[in-house]
């Protein structure tokens, strides 16, 4: 992850890896559906991460500790059309929505008077997008796809690309494993978050017929 954040004119460069990250995680998941009927395609997807960082500081004499939480919570939903359905290459036009919540605190322990700091944002961007799935052998596909958001609506812009490579371990199962990269720049009353989050991907589908 790596970016900008800032609030009240006050400005941050980010710039954290995958380790410096699962350092401070204390919780997440991601996942994702999808209904199909004929050319009818409903993809949903949702991610949900949270960070804890804790510091002993001196103040005002004592020592204190600071804590720090940070939660993420990102949920997709689009509707589409199977624009080509071939064997071995389907093509699918999106249309949808991403929901975005943010959420950070600052408490101490013992607590310092008026030094604690709570506070959320929540928006939700129109997306415009596709995606291609290409089968290269029977047991083996790929699966890109990408969207565009947001225009002001709620962020300035965002982005998303996603790759993905897969093998078929059984009728319905497959390993996949990929890439995901997305971008966001959000700004409003002060906030600001201009970040970008990328890494690879690991997980199972289940196709149930």
């Amino acid at each position: 992850m790596h970016g900008t954040v800032g609030i009240a004119g006050r400005e941050l460069r980010v710039n954290a890896s995958a380790i410096e990250i699962l350092s401070h995680f204390r919780f997440g998941l991601m996942g994702a559906v999808e209904f199909r009927r004929k050319r009818l395609v409903l993809p949903m997807d949702a991610m949900w991460v949270r960070l804890e960082d804790d510091k002993p500081l001196p103040l005002d004499a004592m020592v204190t500790t600071g804590k720090f939480k940070a939660q993420q919570i990102i949920l997709t939903s689009k509707i589409g059309l199977r624009v080509i359905d071939e064997e071995k290459v389907k093509i699918d036009a999106l249309t949808g929505f991403r929901y975005w919540h943010l959420g950070e605190s600052l408490t101490f322990d013992p607590s310092a008077l008026g030094l604690s700091f709570s506070n959320s944002q929540n928006w939700v961007d129109p997306l415009v997008g596709g995606r291609i799935q290409l089968a290269l052998a029977p047991k083996v596909a790929v699966n890109v796809l990408g969207d565009v958001g947001g225009w002001g609506t709620g962020a300035q812009i965002e982005n998303q690309v996603v790759g993905l490579i897969g093998f078929r371990i059984k009728p319905t199962w497959n390993l996949q494993a990929g890439y995901r990269y997305m971008s966001v720049d959000y700004r409003s009353g002060g906030f600001l978050f201009d970040v970008i989050t990328s890494g690879v991907m690991f997980g199972l589908t289940i196709n149930r017929k």
